[in-house]
């Protein structure tokens, strides 16, 4: 008998917690293998094949193209151990409109079922966080039923008694006289509030304070004028807070013509970065100018006709590691659960790439151990990847330094926002030819701006300085690296 089971998107890793439908890569009705890639889907870090690890008869997808999914959402029903006839047979069943949607149903199996047949017809880990062992059972809260909610309340909080609907000692709760104001705990529902005032509660009324939630100053527990009002100055920060945190226009509604862009994908990740880093790292900038025309000098003399091209970029990264090894601080994170700086034993560098998705940062793994050549040969393949949109989350994450070459926009210096959780940037601007004094004599020489950000937790500004300068050497003066070879 064909047990139908239901594939979720798993966790694809780096906390993605989503990912847009692209294509779908089998029909329903067609028989898959084990660990078949079943659809292909986009997440904030690259495109993904997503294999199945059933072996099958598609019964149900879910979701067209551009659909955003959430992890551990549904994406397709497979029926384990049965042939296509029999898949066939099930969806015309009685009351469905289609194959499809008639064998949605099994997949929420009884209990205990769940795990059935999962080691006879399964792979391995083929995903992080998935596998083929049986389904966390689903949690489903039990709501009271309509008899029963109103008896719970009303034997946690029991209205006074009544008479004409006005209670009958004329008191609030904790005792408090309201004769001013008879009936108002009966008009406010179940629970009571200690309020003698009626301009009380219009304040409240006209700000939509619930009343309930307001701790009252006054003699047990009334609540007064001043209660109301601070209640209501601290609503309206937490909403003016909120409407900045998620954009929202202001109250004359969308003015005529705007486009909203939706912070997804790519683009909200990247956000979502951005703003954590802002928000947790206390960075600060520190910037020289160098004279880099020895460094283009030797570009070229290393690019020799038959050899290998060596790229800038690779000869900044190489000196990069350099630098790192004598200032091994900057290599480094900070755990803020244990209030502890991590300095890290391996260089993963991180470079800023432009694509026609967005900004992405590959890494190049191990660069402290990469010669210029193999460093230029992997930035080359990194960059190559990105603009395809084919490069793995792997290769996009876990980086610890991050080179970013804005001067490819043409632009002299910047202040970069840090790779969260990373602890520094070198930021290289354009190289133009500027006049500079050289030898004790002015020339024109080929002059570029370097900035350098760092977390400033991680170290003070003597040590940020001094890793700026020494590459900055580097730069006017190649040959230095060779110290380190």
């Amino acid at each position: 008998m064909a047990v139908v089971r239901e594939f979720t998107l798993p966790d694809l890793g780096e906390g993605l917690t989503e990912a847009v439908i692209v294509q779908w890569l089998v029909e329903v009705g067609e028989v898959v293998a084990v660990d078949q890639p079943v659809v292909e889907v986009e997440t904030a870090k690259a495109m993904v094949e997503v294999p199945c690890p059933y072996g099958g008869v598609v019964t149900a997808r879910f979701g067209a193209a551009g659909t955003e999914v959430p992890v551990g959402a549904p994406l397709v029903t497979v029926a384990v151990g049965a042939a296509p006839e029999d898949s066939a047979g099930r969806g015309s069943a009685p009351g469905s409109a289609n194959g499809s949607a008639s064998v949605a149903a099994p997949a929420d199996p009884a209990p205990g079922a769940e795990g059935a047949g999962t080691d006879a017809a399964g792979s391995g880990n083929v995903l992080v966080g998935y596998g083929t062992s049986g389904a966390a059972a689903r949690r489903r809260r039990i709501l009271p039923s309509a008899a029963e909610a109103p008896a719970r309340r009303s034997a946690t909080t029991a209205p006074p008694a009544t008479t004409n609907g006005t209670a009958t000692n004329g008191t609030a709760t904790n005792g408090t006289a309201t004769g001013d104001a008879p009936g108002t705990a009966a008009a406010d529902g179940p629970r009571t509030v200690a309020v003698i005032s009626p301009l009380v509660r219009r304040i409240a009324r006209e700000h939509d304070l619930d009343l309930r939630k307001v701790r009252g100053s006054g003699r047990d527990g009334l609540i007064l004028r001043t209660d109301v009002e601070s209640a209501v100055r601290a609503l309206g920060e937490r909403q003016s807070a909120a409407a900045r945190t998620a954009g929202t226009a202001d109250a004359a509604g969308p003015v005529p013509g705007e486009e909203r862009i939706p912070l997804k994908g790519l683009r909200g990740a990247a956000a979502e970065k951005f703003s954590r880093s802002r928000r947790e790292i206390p960075d600060a900038t520190c910037w020289v100018d160098a004279d880099a025309t020895d460094l283009l000098a030797t570009r070229r003399a290393m690019n020799v006709p038959g050899a290998p091209k060596v790229s800038l970029l690779a000869l900044l990264a190489r000196i990069c590691t350099a630098a790192l090894a004598r200032y091994p601080e900057l290599n480094a994170t900070v755990d803020t659960t244990a209030q502890e700086i991590v300095r890290l034993p391996a260089v993963h560098l991180g470079f800023a790439a432009q694509t026609d998705r967005g900004l992405v940062v590959p890494v190049v793994r191990d660069a402290q151990g990469r010669t210029v050549e193999q460093l230029s040969a992997e930035i080359a393949r990194l960059t190559d990847a990105a603009r395809a949109g084919k490069l793995s989350p792997a290769e996009l994450s876990r980086g610890t330094f991050t080179l970013n070459n804005y001067g490819v926009f043409g632009v002299d210096g910047s202040t970069p926002i840090l790779n969260h959780p990373e602890a520094a940037m070198l930021g290289v601007g354009r190289i133009a030819a500027k006049p500079w004094v050289h030898d004790g004599e002015l020339a024109v020489r080929e002059v570029v701006q370097l900035s350098f950000t760092f977390d400033h937790r991680v170290c003070d500004g003597g040590i940020a300085g001094g890793f700026l300068r020494y590459v900055a050497d580097c730069v006017e003066q190649p040959a230095l690296l060779l110290r380190s070879l």
